[in-house]
């Protein structure tokens, strides 16, 4: 069981955006296609949008670069015109589940309108100490793209990054915006564990590891902020939408560094 609907425009690049359900608890819509800003910007109002809605029974929206899961509680779920029980009306079985969030999904994408839905992003600056014990991968990655490490220091702090989404570890940001040049394939043999805040390079995309993980990415520096912190009420620093400026700090300003500086 699937459904389509038209896109937000039709001169937007995804015609077509596909809900299929998720077994008995989860509902899964997919834009198709690549990473796109656009993309990313029509997710972010549609997760903003149903939040909003706050509609019974739905747990949770999980975005992702190109879908969103939504999460939700079958035997909660309620009709937003009548309050009843989502599949029954006059005590008799009309829709399941999914086809009615299906439906109050489909009306939120129909409504969504780019040129109106803006939000302030947040801007988020990241010290970053580059190189030596903090970036051990730095050389290599000055060598395989055949730039100084200068250079590759200056072309990672060039951008301000956009957070596309937050996932596979507490707080870790995939951005988006990275300078072409400093693309770097991933080590052919991951690291079993990486301090927490070092800052990677992998194929075309930059982030910064929250936690102690393995990980493959090409290592070219650490930050001293902590991007999870598990007893603050937003225990990610970064969320999705949010913009990312990376500066470069020395090891005395790293070694020094407070987080009440932030």
């Amino acid at each position: 069981m699937h459904s389509t609907i038209k896109g937000i425009r039709e001169e937007d690049s995804v015609n077509r955006i596909l809900i299929v359900p998720l077994g008995e608890r989860a509902l899964l819509i997919d834009w198709g296609g690549g990473i796109a800003r656009q993309t990313h910007e029509q997710i972010r109002f549609f997760c903003s949008r149903l939040e909003r809605a706050d509609v019974s029974g739905v747990l949770e929206c999980i975005p992702s670069y190109t879908t969103v899961t939504v999460i939700y509680d079958p035997m909660e779920l309620r009709d937003p015109e009548t309050g009843a029980p989502c599949y029954q009306r006059d005590g008799l079985l009309v829709y399941s589940p999914f086809e009615l969030l299906k439906g109050i999904v489909e009306g939120i994408l129909c409504s969504l309108d780019l040129s109106v839905e803006t939000t302030a992003a947040n801007i988020v600056d990241i010290p970053v100490c580059y190189g030596g014990e903090f970036g051990p991968d730095l050389q290599e990655v000055a060598e395989h793209t055949g730039l100084h490490v200068e250079e590759v220091i200056e072309l990672h702090c060039s951008p301000s990054y956009l957070v596309y989404m937050v996932g596979f570890a507490p707080g870790f940001p995939y951005l988006g915006g990275m300078d072409e040049r400093l693309a770097v394939p991933r080590r052919s043999s991951p690291r079993t564990a990486i301090t927490p805040g070092s800052v990677g390079i992998g194929g075309s995309q930059t982030g910064v590891y929250p936690l102690a993980t393995p990980g493959g990415w090409r290592l070219i520096g650490r930050t001293p902020r902590k991007l999870f912190r598990p007893d603050h009420p937003e225990p990610s620093l970064l969320k999705m939408g949010d913009i990312v400026r990376f500066y470069p700090i020395e090891p005395e300003q790293f070694a020094e560094w407070k987080e009440d500086e932030q």
